[in-house]
């Protein structure tokens, strides 16, 4: 089963705006939504405007936009209601509509991915340089992806070779001594294609300044970061109805907070895929994945790289669909083996098994109805947890241009090896403990959006309510006996947290190249508390109840030789205040509420093409030059203005 994802009209009505590429007429827009295809919603092919499942996509054009470098520099940047915020030297953190990065599923290509970093994955190895598009569905996807995701999904779609030879190259500076660097080369025949990608990523620390009086503990030192990345996919198509795709990456990142002792960050995946279209309503696709990521720290005078975590997953899937004239069933089933090893952990070694079977029914009723219904088993083989979970989706179409989605969803995220077995001294802190009477923490979400689109116009309005039982989280220190030096932490399960929210996006598309979107979230948490009442001291910040996100581009081409374009995007993000403690060294201190204030970032690009092959690009990001006035441990990373100057050449299109 071979599946195609062009660049087309309903994926940008969604979420963003289109490229100078794109066509420009508006008929020609609108009649592009008639193959734009989805996957992450259903499991299964879907034309995006059918989906049942309300999905939004950032394609391949809004990507080259923001000159993104990562899947966090992107989401930032076009998402409202996502804000990434630091704890514990910088360590990154993803809030997504009142979800952690532990909640969100983050895929590439439908796998799952291994080791984090303070609860999320380390979004420095997911870059873009190779990405088609990003698809990404909000609330929860359990009953078809398991654990983690019951907050959402977000998958990243990669690219495949689809021309007989292209070579690029690319490059970007900015402060800091920011660099980038990339390659992309692809070349094949009808049968065999091979895509391989590598970039190259560093930048500097540098020092920052708050301001006098300070209420919590503040930083003045923003870390840089020297990264690497190779990816490479080879793709053989045995038949027209037979296709195995190889892949395998490497991802090196380093990280000097001790000139003596930098931090080192290793990522080897690999995998192999195989899609068979059986006939004309069958199809099956079997799958193996590899992924290994490693923590190490490396002793310069001693020349040793002693590494003190590593978590390996070794995963099969297999996926079966039939087709029941537009009726389409169905039946999966996984196994993945995780290892981890850190020497915090108690045995400093711990393995799990995982299996799960699932089964889906879309039912199309008629040209206006459609519903979907899932059910996903689950089991684990430490301690033997298991879980049912059921998901509904519901499509409404009364007319052409509307569409309505409704949809109730039980999502459930099993506790980690690390919370169920952590205990070690963080730094003189506290003692962090894990606990191996964790429940799974189940959460009830319920969705209704409603989307018009019109000639140049598009609109999209969503709300949800999202219920948590047994949430897992860090309690409050405490002591447990006289002669403690310093508190534990304990891990727990928390009484009831919910969160009520909605978004709202408007796009508008002209035929004089501009084009315009506005969208807004409400993000409004209920947060939760433990058995004796008190409010859990959280280390993250929580959501910011307000969120916009504006963007406008204006594209031209001037002949042949020459072409201009101009965008302007930004975000807002209302103020938002957290109970934090005044000294984590000594918690008798108590704890002051901390005041993030609002702040608004902004980036201004150009992009000019110079014939087929060049492309240059200036930047100015954080045009308004916004610096925090203290840099509290969630404040924004940055200290200013930032003139970024990148350019790109396709070698192949040169002659």
């Amino acid at each position: 089963m071979t599946i195609k994802y062009p660049l087309l009209w309903l994926a940008i009505c969604s979420i963003g705006t289109a490229s100078a590429a794109e066509p420009q007429d508006t008929t020609a827009w609108r009649d592009a939504q008639l193959h734009t295809v989805v996957v992450t919603g259903t499991r299964t092919p879907k034309l995006l405007l059918n989906s049942p499942v309300l999905t939004e996509v950032i394609t391949a054009s809004q990507i080259a936009q923001a000159d993104a470098t990562n899947l966090q520099d992107l989401l930032q940047h076009i998402l409202p209601g996502v804000e990434f915020s630091y704890a514990m030297n910088q360590q990154t953190h993803m809030n997504f509509a009142g979800f952690g990065g532990q909640s969100m599923l983050v895929l590439v290509d439908g796998e799952r991915l291994a080791g984090e970093t303070m609860d999320d994955v380390d979004f420095t190895r997911l870059s873009m340089d190779n990405v088609d598009h990003v698809e990404i569905v909000k609330g929860a996807a359990s009953a078809l992806y398991g654990s983690n995701a019951n907050g959402g999904v977000i998958n990243i779609i990669t690219k495949e070779a689809v021309q007989p030879f292209g070579l690029s190259v690319n490059g970007r500076i900015g402060r800091h001594n920011e660099q980038r660097y990339g390659l992309s080369w692809q070349q094949g025949g009808e049968k065999l294609t091979n895509l391989f990608n590598v970039s190259r990523t560093r930048m500097d620390n540098y020092e920052v300044k708050s301001g006098d009086h300070p209420v919590t503990r503040v930083f003045s030192t923003i870390y840089g970061d020297a990264v690497w990345n190779f990816k490479n996919q080879l793709t053989y198509r045995c038949t027209d109805r037979f296709k195995l795709t190889g892949r395998a990456g490497y991802f090196f990142r380093q990280l000097t907070r001790t000139a003596d002792a930098p931090e080192r960050y290793r990522d080897l995946n690999a995998g192999l895929r195989g899609q068979w279209a059986i006939s004309e309503t069958d199809h099956l696709e079997l799958s193996y994945a590899f992924d290994e990521y490693d923590k190490s720290d490396y002793q310069k005078r001693m020349r040793l790289d002693i590494r003190d975590y590593a978590n390996v997953q070794n995963s099969l899937r297999l996926l079966y669909s039939h087709s029941l004239g537009d009726d389409v069933l169905l039946m999966g089933a996984d196994y993945l083996h995780d290892y981890i090893f850190n020497d915090k952990l108690v045995g400093r070694t711990r393995r799990q098994d995982a299996v799960d079977a699932f089964a889906q029914y879309d039912w199309n009723i008629n040209h206006a109805w459609e519903l979907v219904g899932a059910l996903r088993y689950d089991y684990f083989s430490n301690q033997s947890l298991s879980h049912l979970t059921p998901k509904l989706s519901v499509r409404y179409r009364p007319v052409r241009r509307l569409t309505f989605r409704f949809g109730y969803g039980m999502g459930f995220r099993a506790p980690t090896l690390k919370e169920k077995y952590y205990n070690f001294d963080m730094a003189g802190i506290w003692t962090v403990d894990g606990n191996p009477n964790l429940k799974a923490e189940v959460s009830h979400n319920f969705n209704l959006s409603a989307e018009y689109f019109r000639g140049r116009y598009c609109f999209t309005m969503s709300g949800y309510y999202n219920n948590i039982n047994d949430k897992i989280a860090t309690g409050a220190p405490y002591y447990k006996n006289p002669s403690d030096v310093i508190p534990h932490l304990p891990y727990l399960n928390l009484a009831d947290y919910s969160v009520v929210g909605g978004e709202f996006t408007a796009l508008a598309r002209w035929s004089n190249g501009l084009s315009a979107r506005l969208s807004y979230a409400l993000t409004d948490e209920h947060l939760p508390r433990n058995k004796n009442n008190d409010r859990v001291n959280n280390q993250y910040i929580p959501a910011r109840k307000h969120s916009l996100s504006a963007q406008a581009n204006w594209d031209h081409q001037f002949g042949t030789s020459y072409g201009l374009n101009i965008g302007i995007n930004g975000r807002l993000l209302s103020s938002v205040d957290n109970e934090e403690f005044v000294d984590y060294y000594d918690i008798s201190k108590g704890i002051n509420t901390i005041h993030y204030p609002a702040y608004s970032i902004w980036k201004l690009s150009t992009v000019h093409r110079l014939g087929k092959a060049v492309k240059l690009t200036v930047t100015l990001d954080n045009l308004l030059n916004y610096k925090p006035k203290y840099y509290y441990l969630n404040a924004p990373l940055t200290d200013g203005l930032n003139l970024q100057v990148g350019a790109s050449v396709d070698l192949d299109n040169l002659f």
